[in-house]
Parts: structure tokens; C-alpha cells; sequence
């Protein structure tokens, strides 16, 4: 098991075998996503272009119009 040490400005370096397994290099970005078990720590260095296709295409053309009233009715409090 890999293990760090986090120095007095709080900053910790991970081991190459860590940072080898989680594909990240110099610059890249991690998430730490807290759990029931303590916290997982997750390579942020998704392509924003990989999230294309996950929402469908809507049934129907939404016009700017409809949009625009989607929007106005948001801002209306009950």
C-alpha cells in the first residue's frame, strides 16, 4: 500500500505508483469525494467533449421563444 506524508503548507506528494494508476501528471486536477468510509480521490482530467451525447436530442424543437418562457416562469416565485 502506497502512503504520503503531508508537509506543514499542506501539501502531500503522491507516489509515482499512485499517480501511474490514476493516469495523472503535473498540472492534472483530482477530485476528493467524501464517503461513508473516509474519502475517494478521483482524476478530474475528463475532456469536457467526452460528456457530448449524454442528454438525448429533445422530441420536438424547443424554440427561443419557449425557452424564454421557461426561463421567466424559473424567475417567478410561487
Amino acid at each position: 500500500m502506497a502512503s504520503a506524508t503531508l508537509n506543514s503548507k499542506g501539501q502531500v506528494t503522491l507516489p509515482k505508483s499512485v499517480r501511474e494508476r490514476l493516469g495523472i501528471e503535473a498540472g492534472d486536477r483530482l477530485e476528493f469525494i467524501e464517503s461513508g468510509q473516509g474519502f475517494l480521490v478521483v482524476a478530474a482530467i475528463r475532456d469536457i467533449r467526452s460528456l457530448k451525447g449524454i442528454v438525448g436530442r429533445p422530441k420536438k424543437p424547443v424554440t427561443v421563444e419557449d425557452m424564454n418562457s421557461a426561463i421567466e416562469k424559473m424567475g417567478r416565485t410561487p
